[in-house]
């Protein structure tokens, strides 16, 4: 047995390095960071380093993994995974999703369900990073580095935050990894314990330079175990698993909020009963505007509304259609956003009535002047919120997907557009809401197209003040419904959130 363990030594010695820097220096603002630092890193091995706060442990690290570009040579074979300090699980994914996410990126990658298997959290894989306690979160970051398969993988502190019978677990837990897969670690730590029981060498940096490096393979006692006193309390206290998660949310209560609404409505309802008179002629009583919305000639309200909706989700697609796309490149170019900002301002300051003419002239009374009219009123939103929603997108998220290698394509559409999703759903919220507005304003100042705005005009002017005030109680019904619909297609996509 000690005859294979010194053969794989020596193999590992003399293989070229799987890491190698040569003279790196990193500055920050005409600091010193990390000075002439040199280090070689043998296929297999695990190596810790240790050091005083604001050494460079982290820097040096980035500059490994590629995320901080340094002067001198830096050589790593493949694109090395990450386990973040503070792991970074995207929290629109699932536990399952989030450990695809490298073969979903760039085709590669061990299947998610073996990888968990292996870190013991396969029937946790439906949940969400905010149901997980912060062991679970752990185990979950290091399942998704180890389902990358790269031949290095880098710790930053990732056990830092948890509590000492939890940290001894993952100790035991990592050593126990490193054995089975064989994989090169470089691990950034502030336990002197840890480093030397994990590592077989121990890399000291101070003030960016290394001071020393220490043969440590098998020198480090295990955990506290190995002390009378520290076993003592260790079988009190049990053994550290943290796999608390998150308990399952209350039945949802009754909404009394309805029932409160019902109440004020019915009170509104009595008290325009009252003081409005049967025979008022301009402001009909509720009994009048109910006859009219029942007597409903020709069926002109259903008709009305289809006709409104129909303009209105036309607006609303292409506000989407064309903000969203705008939206994101304002959002990812700053000079595109400084040139175009001005008119989009503009835009939206010029009230839609006064360039309704001009839009008549161009494109006549019909289908294509109202659109236009909706589009033009709703799509200020939905640029805004794409950009903002862009920005809000933290780079801490873009790291992972660095080093993970992914595409353009791959970061759009599962970090930007996801991250940036509950920016544009408010922002849609206020889009449809305006979408409808555009609508009817195009249907009042064209005077066409049979909407419920042209009902309420064309009821005006034959004096029945009935049938456009039921109109308005139907355009009411209809904005409350799309206001509803995008609630519900919020509450969907953002189901990972907190209650």
């Amino acid at each position: 047995m000690n005859e294979v363990k010194l053969e794989t030594l020596e193999f590992m010695l003399n293989a070229p390095p799987v890491i190698k820097l040569e003279g790196v220096n990193v500055e920050f603002n005409a600091r010193a960071v990390l000075r002439n630092v040199s280090l070689s890193v043998a296929h297999g091995e695990f190596i810790a380093i240790i050091g005083p706060s604001g050494g460079g442990k982290s820097t040096l690290l980035r500059v490994i993994a590629g995320l901080l570009k340094a002067n001198g040579t830096v050589s790593v074979q493949g694109q090395p995974a990450v386990v973040f300090q503070d792991y970074r699980l995207l929290p629109w994914r699932t536990v399952r999703q989030n450990v695809a996410l490298p073969r979903e990126l760039n085709g590669k990658g061990l299947a998610p369900d073996d990888v968990l298997r292996q870190v013991g959290m396969l029937e946790y894989a439906n949940l969400y990073p905010h149901q997980l306690s912060g062991g679970m979160r752990a185990r979950i970051a290091i399942a998704r580095a180890l389902a990358q398969n790269a031949e290095v993988i880098l710790f930053d502190e990732p056990f830092a935050a948890l509590d000492a019978l939890v940290r001894e677990r993952f100790n035991l837990e990592t050593k126990k990894i490193h054995r089975k897969t064989g994989k090169t670690i470089v691990f950034v730590t502030h336990s002197i314990r840890e480093a030397v029981y994990l590592a077989d060498r121990v890399v000291v940096l101070k003030d960016g330079v290394i001071d020393t490096i220490l043969e440590t393979r098998g020198q480090g006692r295990i955990t506290s175990f190995t002390e009378p006193l520290e076993a003592e309390l260790r079988s009190r206290l049990g053994l550290g698993d943290s796999t608390f998660v998150e308990p399952t949310p209350k039945a949802v209560r009754f909404p009394w909020e309805f029932l409160g609404i019902l109440i004020v409505l019915n009170v509104l309802l009595v008290a325009w009963n009252i003081l409005v008179p049967e025979s008022s002629y301009f402001f009909p009583s509720p009994g009048k505007v109910l006859r009219a919305f029942v007597e409903n000639r020709d069926n002109q309200f259903v008709t009305g509304t289809l006709e409104t909706l129909r303009i209105t989700g036309l607006g609303l697609l292409y506000s989407l259609g064309i903000g969203l796309p705008i939206g994101y490149a304002m959002g990812k170019i700053r000079v595109l956003e400084r040139l175009l900002s001005p008119f989009v301002v503009a835009l939206q300051a010029v009230p839609i009535v006064v360039i309704t003419p001009l839009l008549v002239l161009g494109l006549g009374y019909g289908t294509s002047s109202r659109v236009l009219i909706a589009t033009l009123i709703s799509i200020f939103p939905v640029l805004i919120s794409t950009m903002v929603g862009v920005r809000e997108v933290d780079r801490v998220y873009r790291e992972v997907f660095k080093t993970i290698g992914s595409s353009n394509w791959g970061m759009l559409s599962k970090l930007e557009f996801p991250g940036a999703l509950p920016v544009i759903l408010s922002g849609l919220r206020s889009t449809a809401s305006l979408a409808l507005i555009g609508t009817v304003v195009a249907e009042f100042t064209l005077s066409g197209g049979g909407g419920l705005g042209y009902i309420v005009v064309n009821a005006k002017n034959q004096g029945r003040y009935d049938v456009s005030f039921a109109s308005v109680f139907v355009l009411m019904a209809l904005g409350i419904g799309l206001y509803a619909i995008i609630a519900i297609l919020e509450q969907f996509a953002l189901r990972y959130r907190r209650r």
